[in-house]
This record gives C-alpha cells, sequence and structure tokens, in this order.
C-alpha cells in the first residue's frame, strides 16, 4: 500500500504539470490566432495538423499507444483552436451517422457540428460562411463512390482540404438489449447491404424495412421498444440504445471514405494526395493521351471514376486521385502535359492523405 500510495502522488504530480504546460501551450495557441487574425490567415490548416500528429507519433518511444497518442492530441488542438474561434463544422446528418463521428473524430469534441439534410446544403454551408469546413462521404470500400458528392464539384469553388477515414461497425441495437423484443429492423439500405449474410443467418424471420440514415433507424428504434436499428456507435450513444449484437457487418476492413470541403488550399505535408476532374474529346485514344501523361511521369493514379457530364448529352467526365500535391515539380509536369490532352479540366485539391 505504501507503494501505491506513492505511485498515485507521482502520477498526480505529473498531471499537475500537464496541466500547466496545457495551459501554456494555450497561451501561444492564443498568440499564434492573433498574428493569423491580423493577417486574415485562417486558423485551422490541415497541414499543420498532420505535421504535428506526424513528429509526435514518431518522437514516440512508448509505451502510450501511437493512436490514443493522436486521440489526446486531436483533443488539445480542437480545444485549442475553441479559444481562438470554435470551429464550426457542417456534415451529412442527421445526428449519430457516420459522417457524424467522422467530424468528431478529425474536429474533435470542441468543434460545433453542424447537421444538413443532404450533400448540397453541406456546400452551401460551407459557401455561405455559415461553416468554416464541411464533411461529406465520398466512397466506401465496398458500396462504390457517392455520386451525388462527385456531380456536386462540378459546379463548386470550394476545395478538398483533407479526408477521413472510418471503419465500418455495424451494430444491432434497441431499447432494452434483449433479441427476443425485436419484431422488426429498421436501417439504411447500404447499412442492410453490408450485413446481408448475417441478417439472413440470424433472423430470417424479422421484416427489415429501409429507412434514409442509420440515425434515423436509431431515432425509430428508441420510439418503439419492438424495432431494431443497425448504426454505428454513435448513433447508440446519441439515442440511448444498448446493442443486442456487436459488429454484425460481413466484411472486415470495410471503410468509408469522407471529404473535408472549404475555401483553404491545404500546404504540402510530403504524403498527400491530389484530386481532379477533367473531360476528353470524343476521339480514338483521348483518354489513354490524357492519363499517359501521368504514367509517363511515374505518379501513381490511385482512383479513376467517370459520371454523365451535365452539359452535353453521351459526354462523360472523369474524376482521379494521384498521389502527390500540386506543388511537387513531376506533377506540375504532368498536370502540363495532361492540360493539352483535355477539354476540360478543374483541381479539386491537393491535401494531406487520411490515415486509416
Amino acid at each position: 500500500m505504501k507503494r501505491l500510495d506513492e505511485l498515485r502522488k507521482n502520477i498526480d504530480a505529473i498531471d499537475d504539470e500537464i496541466l500547466h504546460l496545457l495551459n501554456k501551450r494555450a497561451e501561444y495557441v492564443i498568440e499564434v490566432g492573433k498574428i493569423k487574425q491580423k493577417s486574415n490567415r485562417p486558423l485551422y490548416v490541415p497541414s499543420r495538423e498532420k505535421a504535428i500528429y506526424d513528429r509526435l507519433v514518431k518522437k514516440n518511444p512508448g509505451p502510450f499507444p501511437p493512436n490514443a497518442l493522436r486521440s489526446v492530441f486531436r483533443e488539445i488542438i480542437s480545444a485549442s483552436l475553441s479559444l481562438e474561434e470554435v470551429q464550426k463544422i457542417s456534415y451529412l446528418g442527421p445526428e449519430g451517422t457516420f459522417t457524424h463521428l467522422a467530424g468528431i473524430k478529425h474536429f474533435g469534441l470542441s468543434s460545433k457540428m453542424i447537421s444538413a439534410r443532404s450533400i448540397p446544403e453541406v456546400f452551401e454551408d460551407v459557401e455561405k460562411k455559415r461553416a468554416d469546413y464541411g464533411v461529406i462521404p465520398i466512397e466506401n470500400s465496398l458500396e462504390g463512390v457517392v455520386n451525388h458528392t462527385l456531380d456536386m464539384f462540378m459546379d463548386s469553388d470550394l476545395n478538398i482540404c483533407g479526408e477521413i477515414f472510418i471503419e465500418v461497425n455495424h451494430n444491432l441495437m434497441n431499447k432494452s438489449g434483449v433479441f427476443e423484443d425485436i419484431k422488426r429492423i429498421y436501417s439504411h439500405p447500404h447499412a442492410i447491404a453490408q450485413c446481408r449474410n448475417w441478417l439472413n443467418n440470424n433472423v430470417p424471420n424479422i421484416q427489415i424495412f429501409e429507412v434514409e440514415s442509420t440515425a434515423k433507424a436509431a431515432e425509430m428504434a428508441s420510439k418503439d421498444s419492438s424495432a431494431a436499428a443497425i448504426g454505428s456507435e454513435m448513433a447508440e450513444i446519441v439515442y440511448s440504445l444498448k446493442v443486442v449484437h456487436r459488429g454484425i457487418e460481413d466484411f472486415a476492413n470495410n471503410f468509408t471514405r469522407f471529404l473535408i470541403i472549404g475555401d483553404v488550399k491545404p500546404e504540402k505535408t510530403g504524403n498527400d494526395k491530389t484530386s481532379l476532374v477533367f473531360s476528353v474529346t470524343h476521339e480514338a485514344g483521348s483518354l489513354y493521351s490524357a492519363l499517359k501523361a501521368f504514367a509517363d511521369s511515374d505518379i501513381n493514379m490511385t482512383k479513376i471514376e467517370s459520371r454523365p457530364s451535365k452539359l452535353k448529352t453521351w459526354e462523360y467526365v472523369f474524376y482521379v486521385d494521384i498521389d502527390g500535391h500540386i506543388s511537387d515539380p513531376m506533377i506540375k509536369k504532368a498536370i502540363d502535359s495532361f492540360t493539352g490532352n483535355v477539354s476540360f479540366f478543374k483541381i479539386l485539391g491537393s491535401y494531406p492523405k487520411g490515415e486509416k
């Protein structure tokens, strides 16, 4: 007991020191904020935040786990930013969705999360300065892309400022936590599809209904003792539900990728991604000629998607992700060559790669 008391006193002393240093850090943050405001520079800089995380994880000798280190400093940075100005984040709602979870994961609990009813409304919130940044889904590793998100970039001047990856874990939950109480199940079509095998094997005789979001399903289950919902831990917390079965998704390593949109152009971090959109003429080899510019410069293309153009019938636009930052000399060279082979071209953003 004597040794235990000594250890606890040492921990208390360290906590006191951490508290002192947090407040000292906050004083510096306030000074930085004043300088930024005078020069009209954005308070939140994605590349700077990533540099902080990367530096700390690299210097961490352990045993404190790297993922926990990121979580701790995410909240420190979030709270520090709130001393300058509370960051307003618009996200595709309602409250309790995976998009809500992605926003909190990236911006922290000290940010103000604003639920939007649609992807266009998220864009509008940021464009009209009702929000500093927006968070929108772009693709799922199993279900593919969110086409509405891609289409919005054609008419918007906002930039992609970052990306967030969320591992999709679906839980079956209801008011009681008792399986026998379930008479019907609600969820979003994508969530139902991602749990199809589990549902067929475990609840073949229970009716399953599609609703507009996993959060809506959770809300309905919170008001009906005979209903259950498939959704995230965030929905479980927000709507005070109890888990009946955890992790009912059919496939592991199921991730959803979200984009952060804003009017900021992040600086190069050394681990970046560039997104662009273009269209080509209806000539043999036109797409090959355009993309060859990246291959010739040894630039890795990580994604390409085609969508019908809104301007002309049977004309398509292509969305491409490549490794690197627009300021990289090889990227600049490739883009110069690339633009000579396309009829339309637009950079959507160069931004730090998200952490899985």
